[in-house]
């Protein structure tokens, strides 16, 4: 979602929840254009938003393997009269592979030996123009459909990475807390596989062991993995 959609969002949340006349009376950026600003001013509130990655460069890493399997479940997967699931290692897919080119031979490999297949897993090795290996669930009995997916490369980084990124963002809200606004950070995750409340709140608190960053007042989790659903949580006590 877009930064200002997320803030809107939380806007109209807090309105809801006990501050019913706040509206966005400022965006600070737009005022300053040529030095580092909080995205927003509602109210008592100076607001932060940024967004983190689950993983490091997961939307970079998502693009690439968009670029391979994207179309594939419309392409060769609407013939396909059975279920196929198909898992990549994470990495599988990478920089100065010709993307193009193995999105054809998956296309290929779908609609002639992928129909061979019997039911159940399978490791499939050496298809010809796929530099990487797939497993491969099929399932006669079950809904026909196409599913691809990555493993889980069980990444250790986030709450190192959250340090960093948060407390940069944290420098921006000091002045506007010391002018008697309440700060807020807004923490944002669209990552509906890999990432919930639970474990974004693990990694914040080993980021902050000590407690909030100087200029946080309050800490927000914002989980938009469903923009019609948002789902707003309050840190703020959980990391004290």
């Amino acid at each position: 979602m877009k930064d200002r959609d997320v803030i809107y969002a939380f806007v109209a949340y807090l309105q809801a929840n006990g501050h019913p006349k706040i509206k966005v009376d400022q965006w600070p950026e737009d005022e300053h254009r040529n030095s580092e600003q909080i995205d927003a001013i509602a109210g008592i509130f100076a607001i932060e938003h940024t967004s983190i990655d689950t993983l490091p460069n997961q939307r970079r890493d998502s693009d690439w393997f968009m670029q391979v399997v994207g179309g594939l479940k419309q392409e060769p997967g609407d013939l396909i009269p059975f279920r196929l699931s198909i898992t990549l290692e994470y990495h599988a897919v990478k920089k100065g592979q010709d993307w193009s080119a193995i999105h054809e031979a998956l296309k290929t490999w779908l609609i002639t030996d992928a129909l061979q297949l019997e039911d159940g897993k399978h490791i499939v090795d050496h298809i010809p123009g796929v530099p990487f290996r797939l497993r491969v669930v099929k399932s006669s009995t079950r809904p026909a459909g196409l599913f691809f997916s990555r493993y889980d490369p069980n990444d250790d980084t986030l709450s190192e990475r959250a340090r960093q990124l948060l407390a940069r963002k944290a420098e921006k809200l000091l002045r506007y807390q010391s002018t008697g606004k309440t700060t807020v950070l807004l923490v944002e995750s669209d990552d509906i596989a890999l990432m919930d409340e639970a474990k974004m709140l693990e990694a914040v608190r080993i980021a902050f062991d000590g407690g909030l960053p100087p200029g946080v007042d309050q800490l927000w989790y914002a989980n938009t993995s469903i923009p019609s659903e948002i789902q707003f949580v309050d840190f703020t006590r959980a990391v004290k």
